[in-house]
Parts: structure tokens; sequence; C-alpha cells
């Protein structure tokens, strides 16, 4: 998957669009499965917010355009279900993460500042998997997640650290970049836990099928929703400049 998203993300344009897209819809359809909404909504759901990512498509509009009019559509999407507010939730679970990607992609250092923001919830994970193998020790939540421990926090921060200081130091990034890894892999393990929480109310092992023995999109992407929707935000906002 890692090398997917990597050659989707060097070619830009269409092709990182699809693959954001296509991501965003399984998310959504896995989230409404959580909810056991009716077959309807989630027809709706998928419908309104398909419509909002071929609005923000580069097919559409330019960058800045596209990324107001996904929030504009997504607004849309979330009154056109009315009353079904945990549906509403989960098109900006999907929706404002892939708005995040899609702008942070169309910015003058996109492919790096892109690439940052992935490779820190990949960073997070991979030292979090061997550092909590190799340390164990007392557990982080062990009513959400019984395997993640806090030593594998402590290593996916240092991992993420590590990864985000190079990729910043190396394509000339912003210099809070350098250090912000840390932080964002703290974010990236709440996002985690919150999606585990979510498997728990609906009595679940998996939010899916599209990876056997792995889980579903939201198992895969649950940490990349806080970090690339809040680096997208502070990029939205010339914070990052």
């Amino acid at each position: 998957m890692i090398a997917v998203a990597l050659v989707a993300l060097a070619l830009g344009g269409v092709a990182f669009w699809l693959l954001a897209s296509a991501a965003a819809l399984l998310m959504l359809a896995e989230w409404a499965g959580l909810m056991r909404a009716s077959r309807l909504a989630i027809g709706l759901s998928l419908a309104a917010f398909g419509f909002a990512l071929l609005v923000a498509s580069p097919l559409v509009n330019g960058a800045s355009e596209a990324a107001l009019a996904l929030l504009l559509a997504l607004a849309i999407a979330v009154a056109a279900i009315g009353r079904s507010g945990r549906l509403g939730a989960g098109l900006l679970y999907a929706g404002l993460p892939v708005f995040g990607l899609l702008f942070l992609r169309a910015q003058p250092h996109g492919l790096a500042l892109t690439l940052w923001t992935l490779a820190i919830v990949w960073a997070t994970d991979i030292g979090a998997y061997f550092s909590g193998r190799a340390i164990g020790g007392p557990k982080l939540a062990p009513g959400l997640s019984p395997n993640k421990t806090w030593a594998g926090l402590g290593g996916g921060v240092v991992a993420a650290l590590l990864a985000g200081a190079v990729i910043a130091l190396s394509a000339g990034l912003p210099r809070a970049l350098i250090v912000l890894g840390a932080p964002m892999a703290v974010l990236a393990q709440i996002g985690d836990l919150f999606e585990s929480w979510l498997k728990r109310k609906a009595g679940v092992k998996d939010s899916g099928r599209l990876l056997p023995g792995h889980g579903g999109a939201l198992d895969r992407l649950d940490g990349v929703v806080p970090v690339a929707t809040l680096i997208g935000f502070a990029a939205a906002m010339g914070w990052l400049a």
C-alpha cells in the first residue's frame, strides 16, 4: 500500500486524486457499516460524498477552489442526510483528511510536504510495532487496543521525529516540520485509538475486509485522518510558510 501511495503521490494530479478519493469512499462505507446505517442512508451519503470528491478533482477546479468546493460540498452532504448525525460525522471524518492531502499536494513544495505528512504516520506505526514487540511493558490503553504499549508509543514518536526531520531538512521544508513529527506521532496514535473505540462500540475486530488479515481502510488510515487534517489546515492558514 505504501508503494502504491508513493507512486500516486509522485504522479500527483488525477492519479493522486483518484487514490485519495477511493480511500475516502472506502472509509466512509466502512464508517457507515460500523454505524449500522440503512442502505438508503449509506447510498445517499456515498453519492453526496462522491459528488464532493468530483467537485474537488483537478479536472474541475484549481487547488484553492477545489479545497473550498470540497468543504462546501461536504457541508451540503451533511445537511442532505438530515437526522443521521453519525453519518454526517463520517463524511467529515473521511472528507477532511482528503481535503488536507489534496491541498498539500497542490502547494509549491507539495510533493515533499505531502510525503512528510504520510511518512510521519508510517514511521509512527513502524516504530511503535518494533519497539512495542522488543520492549513490551505497560499497556497504553488496554480497554481499547490491548496490543499497544507505552514503549511502542515512545518508539513511534522517535521514529516519526527522525523521519520528519530528515524529510524536512533534505527538502527545505519549513523549520517547524523538523520537530513536529513527535507531536504528530502522538496525534496519529490518538487517531488509532479512536478507531479502535469505534470498533469496540460496533463489536467488530476489523472495520472491513479490504486486506485480509490486516483489516479495512479505516484500520490502515486511522492515523492519517487527524495528521492530514491538521497539517492541511495549518498549511491553508499559512502557519507553515
